[in-house]
């Protein structure tokens, strides 16, 4: 009999479940209104759209739409991404693009081609849990640089660059765990300080196109094509249909230079052989004629609602001594109560008053400050309907006076 505990590689001791699903497998209480996840609001999906697309998709090119597929993705899906990375400020071909199976995938992917056993990543604290989980798998350690209101301290980034990271990992927009913004001025100050010290930038972007108020800013991608020639650089644009169209198709992508980009198709090629055709020219066939323009101005006036009643309500329910970020745009907001409490512990009164959340310690990478964000919390504002979001942050407000 095989004792598969002995089988394992070495690089599966570091990896983990996400604390996310655990918490909400103690979630499933009748009744509970629960900031915890990231989905989008379903009721919001285009389903007449896609069943109109579908049937035209299977009746019009069915055998090539079941059948497998290049690497690469499908080239009109790719060209459309191409149009509207180059309409951001960006400069690329399709052959830049690599569709993947979400941006989690390309997460994955980029830790398989860069990261050996104990390199370095330079991650924001807190950072996005799914990226730290899946470079984790790879054996990295991480390096951490704290955000405020602007985005991530970049004084404080370049002292961690002189220790020579693999890469830095940025979101730049409505951060995830934090909803924090990068600044203009930070982020030309990043992209000089990856130039100086020769660190490459992952930037992911999930949420750029979800802005509620103030006005859009260049990527960093955009800022580091104007110091390179073409198809050169130091960014690498990670990008997500999930957002702004539906998560269960599974499709994103990661832009940049071509070298790179045929580096990651060869990792993809392993992985999965390509993405769904099936999806890809489904989305396609949705997107063509400009539909996920026209979508995109419904998601963001429901999210912005919903956003606008979370922050009234923390405004209302909150204890003295609580605070909370203010994003200009995406699916979260950042609580911090008084140091001396514990948001797991807050967490398990809350779910007895029918709220759940995500204990912000879940988003801080082990780091020699031993932080922990053991007062911290991610509340998601778009899943939950209005009146949900203020019944439930009334409820929120007294665990954390009862704690």
């Amino acid at each position: 009999m095989t004792t598969w505990q002995n089988k394992y590689a070495e690089r599966m001791d570091g990896v983990n479940s996400s604390i996310i699903r655990e918490l909400l497998k103690l979630a499933q209480v009748p009744g509970l209104i629960s900031f915890a996840g990231g989905l989008p609001a379903p009721e919001i999906f285009p389903i007449d759209v896609c069943n109109e697309a579908a049937t035209r998709l299977l009746q019009e090119h069915g055998q090539q739409a079941l059948q497998y597929s290049s690497t690469e993705g499908y080239t009109p899906l790719r060209q459309l991404i191409v149009e509207k990375l180059n309409a951001m400020g960006m400069n690329f071909t399709v052959d830049n693009i690599l569709i993947t199976s979400g941006s989690q995938q390309a997460l994955d992917i980029i830790g398989k081609i860069f990261i050996d056993p104990h390199d370095s990543v330079l991650v924001e604290q807190p950072s996005y849990l799914g990226a730290l989980q899946a470079w984790k798998a790879y054996q990295s350690e991480f390096v951490t640089v704290p955000v405020d209101d602007d985005g991530i301290d970049v004084d404080a980034m370049e002292e961690v660059l002189k220790s020579n990271p693999k890469f830095m990992y940025i979101l730049p927009n409505f951060q995830n765990p934090a909803g924090v913004t990068l600044s203009l001025e930070r982020r030309k100050k990043v992209v000089a300080l990856a130039n100086q010290y020769g660190i490459p930038i992952i930037e992911d972007d999930p949420y750029g196109e979800l802005r509620y108020e103030g006005e859009d800013l260049p990527p960093l991608m955009a800022l580091d094509q104007e110091l390179h020639d073409e198809d050169d650089g130091n960014v690498l644009y990670l990008g997500t249909f999930s957002k702004i169209f539906a998560p269960g198709l599974r499709l994103g992508w990661v832009a940049g230079p071509t070298a790179v980009i045929q580096k990651c198709t060869l990792a993809k090629q392993g992985a999965d052989l390509h993405t769904s055709t099936y999806t890809q020219m489904l989305l396609y066939e949705v997107a063509k004629d400009g539909f996920l323009d026209e979508h995109k101005q419904v998601i963001r006036r429901v999210y912005k609602e919903r956003r606008d009643i979370m922050l009234e309500g923390l405004e209302k329910h909150m204890p003295d001594g609580v605070t909370w970020t203010h994003p200009q745009g995406g699916l979260f907001l950042w609580v911090t109560m008084p140091d001396h409490m514990q948001a797991r512990e807050v967490f398990d009164r809350a779910i007895k008053n029918k709220v759940a959340f995500v204990p912000g310690y879940a988003f801080f990478p082990e780091s020699e400050t031993g932080y922990t964000g053991h007062n911290t919390m991610r509340l998601n504002f778009s899943n939950a309907n209005p009146e949900q979001i203020a019944i439930g942050i009334e409820r929120l407000g007294n665990a954390i006076r009862n704690s």
